[in-house]
């Protein structure tokens, strides 16, 4: 049986939409991050954000076993992420002066 010579594919150059895209995405960052000092270094506020509100993950996990409300809860990873990602976004919502 005789080979066929396939043509390849046409590559698609995404440089093009890329470049604009990226330029668009950090718009965000135009008068920089808000940060604060803590023990001298900047921390950036979304990190902070995520700490405090993986600590809050963890307190609301030691909650749901102290009560005893983790035997009979179901999905308890995700209702504790879910309240972890409540308080990073509560905190975040204070620290970037948007709450209300």
């Amino acid at each position: 049986m005789p080979r066929r010579n396939l043509s390849s594919p046409k590559r698609f150059s995404l440089t093009p939409l890329a470049t604009p895209a990226l330029g668009l995405s950090l718009q965000g960052c135009a008068h920089g991050a808000p940060s604060y000092a803590i023990f001298g270094a900047y921390f950036p506020l979304w990190l902070l954000a995520g700490l405090i509100g993986a600590a809050g993950a963890l307190i609301a996990h030691r909650v749901l076993v102290m009560t005893g409300w983790s035997s009979w809860m179901p999905f308890q990873l995700s209702v504790c992420v879910a309240i972890g990602v409540m308080v990073a976004v509560v905190v975040w919502l204070i620290g970037a002066g948007h709450w209300l």
